[in-house]
């Protein structure tokens, strides 16, 4: 991690010298490009100076331990030498997350599908929970999130949930988000305190973009229009406005039901739509390629169980990273970065090595 760093420095000295001069600066594209450049390696610089400061301190502690006679103060030095090792590590994923190259998909939108899977009423529970967590992870990336459409259970919560999310780098930390997750907790109605398991599913679509555009053909499609059912007010039973999209030639079922418009319904089902055929085109693409397990991670594959959430521990597991963290009541209010972060250094460092 050192040299790589020490190489990208080097670079920042250069790109500093190259944006000083004046035939940069009259070249609005170039000069674009290379401030681009220089906000991304000032960023890995301050993390790196930040990093090296915090690993001093440490240093200076743990010598420090070793002379201290007085108890209370050793206590005090401990406990610091604790928070500063937890501080080093966030910073370290911080610098892997960084060190991760753009890629030039990393700010596309994404269209996010959660489904209740096994496990009945907690399972649509824990569909509620899902999308409330990565509401606030939205919130804090300040990212768009905007439902597409919701299938409240009769027991609270929802059947199907399928938002939207737009802004800077959405695709970067939430590709790795598809998979089956598992939830371990105590039900409300359980009066023994057995610990009851259950699953939702979730995939993550890549929105096309203008490159990527889907023509569908409207005489390959099949429009039903029905009354919308479930929560949403007094306005969902008097007019079809819900909208059943399906393309025939692929098999593929969208339903939308969440405005009252039914033109409204009809477009965010077409986005959906576009996103499932787009999908399906790369997957297809990748068995042609012979390489459907190797990059299956984030399409949404639901066979294998990705994560577990343990409320009784207030733990958190991501199994394809052997990753555990004991702060299960705080990613459940969106705070995903710890998660996302190491997956991104994870998955980039095996295409290096693979």
């Amino acid at each position: 991690m050192r040299s790589k760093i020490e190489g990208l420095l080097n670079r920042l000295k250069e790109v500093e010298k190259l944006l000083s001069k004046e035939e940069i600066i009259l070249d609005k594209n170039l000069y674009k490009e290379l401030s681009k450049e220089y906000n991304y390696l000032i960023k890995i610089k301050q993390s790196w100076d930040y990093y090296k400061h915090i690993s001093e301190e440490l240093a200076k502690n743990k010598e420090l331990i070793i002379s201290e006679k007085d108890t209370e103060m050793i206590e005090m030095i401990k406990e610091e030498i604790k928070d500063l090792e937890k501080e080093l590590f966030v910073t370290e994923n911080r610098i892997k997350t960084l060190l991760v190259p753009p890629d030039p998909k990393d700010d596309r939108g994404v269209i996010v599908e959660i489904r209740a899977g096994t496990g009945g009423a907690e399972a649509s529970l824990f569909v509620a929970d899902c999308v409330k967590m990565y509401m606030g992870y939205a919130n804090k990336k300040g990212w768009k999130f905007e439902t597409i459409t919701a299938s409240p259970s009769d027991i609270g919560g929802y059947k199907e949930y399928i938002f939207a999310v737009s802004g800077k780098g959405v695709y970067r930390f939430l590709k790795y988000e598809g998979g089956t997750h598992r939830v371990q907790r105590v039900p409300e109605t359980e009066t023994q305190g057995r610990l009851h398991t259950s699953a939702v599913t979730i995939a993550v679509l890549l929105e096309p973009d203008e490159t990527e555009e889907i023509k569908i053909d409207e005489r390959e499609l099949k429009i039903d229009t029905f009354r919308a059912s479930g929560a949403g007010g007094q306005h969902v039973n008097v007019t079809d406005s819900a909208v059943r999209i399906t393309h025939i030639p692929t098999n593929t079922v969208v339903t939308c039901q969440d405005e009252r418009s039914q033109h409204k319904n009809k477009a965010k089902a077409m986005r959906v739509l576009s996103a499932k055929i787009l999908e399906q085109i790369k997957m297809q693409q990748r068995k042609e390629l012979s390489e459907l397990r190797a990059t299956q991670v984030g399409t949404g594959d639901r066979s294998e169980r990705i994560r577990t959430y343990n409320f009784p521990q207030n733990r958190v597991t991501d199994h394809r990273i052997n990753l555990t963290l004991y702060k299960l009541d705080k990613i459940m209010e969106g705070d995903l970065n710890d998660i996302t972060n190491a997956l991104l250094s994870y998955y980039y460092q095996e295409k290096l090595s693979g």
